[in-house]
């Protein structure tokens, strides 16, 4: 099985933790370049440090705000000015917990431009490189909810079909120039954000954490939250040479949560 990257440069979004630093890491030891996005200067740059590096790698990172589009593009096409993208990693922090009916228009505005806008700027700066190089895979990082989605969820839920379906069409414009196009949805991961979910969930129910988290995992085939570098490993595999015949699809890595296919 052909897993090597060596030679190619990878761009890792909202990578200073979570399943964004975890990607970071399993794509680094397939050999490849790392540039790791997030705001967090001080952080990325630890990260740059920790980074697998036996094989001649060049690691950096990039500070960048999703919230602010005009800038990520302009700092993207200036990376992209100075070295090629062979595989892009779409991921940024999910949108505030709550009932869809009690969400703010305003709300909605913000999560469609850090996750859908933000993404397409991306893909558009990076894609003539891939082109040009004849290698390129797209992931995003999205959610299970885009199957089945999620009580107390309602704009992330929104939003992640909307990112979804713009990249099942992207693969289908895409794939005759042989870049892969694959979304990952990732169950209850044991990241910040799940904590946070955890909690509120807690507060709204009058539970103690414990039994929040026993029900959850009671939830789950495998009986447990996923570890970030399992969810990295599936996304390092679909940036390799040996995913280049799948694209199109919405890898599930939810401990078999899902119940539907």
């Amino acid at each position: 099985m052909n897993l090597d990257l060596r030679g190619k440069n990878a761009l890792v979004c909202g990578s200073s933790k979570g399943i964004g630093k975890a990607a970071a890491v399993e794509i680094a030891k397939l050999g490849a370049n790392v540039t790791l996005v997030s705001r967090s200067a001080d952080t990325m740059a630890a990260i740059v440090h920790e980074l697998e590096d036996s094989q001649g790698q060049r690691h950096d990172f990039l500070v960048a705000d999703f919230s602010k589009p005009s800038d990520l593009k302009r700092k993207v096409r200036g990376l992209v000015g100075a070295k090629p993208i062979h595989i892009l990693v779409n991921n940024t922090g999910g949108p505030p917990a709550g009932p869809i009916l009690e969400a703010e228009e305003q709300a909605f505005q913000e999560a469609f431009t850090r996750h859908l806008i933000c993404n397409h700027l991306l893909v558009q700066a990076v894609v003539p490189g891939m082109k040009k190089e004849g290698y390129g895979r797209i992931i995003n990082v999205i959610s299970t909810s885009v199957k089945a989605p999620l009580d107390n969820l309602g704009v992330s839920n929104t939003v992640r079909a909307a990112v979804a379906n713009w990249a099942k069409t992207l693969a289908n414009e895409l794939g005759p120039e042989g870049i892969t196009v694959n979304n990952i949805l990732p169950g209850a991961t044991n990241t910040g954000r799940l904590q946070e979910i955890i909690e509120n969930k807690a507060k709204a129910s009058g539970r103690s954490t414990g039994e929040v988290i026993a029900a959850m995992q009671a939830g789950i085939p495998l009986r447990r939250f996923a570890k970030p570098e399992e969810t990295g490993a599936a996304i390092a595999f679909l940036a390799s040479p040996a995913a280049a015949y799948i694209t199109g699809v919405a890898l599930a890595v939810d401990g078999g949560r899902l119940k539907n296919m």
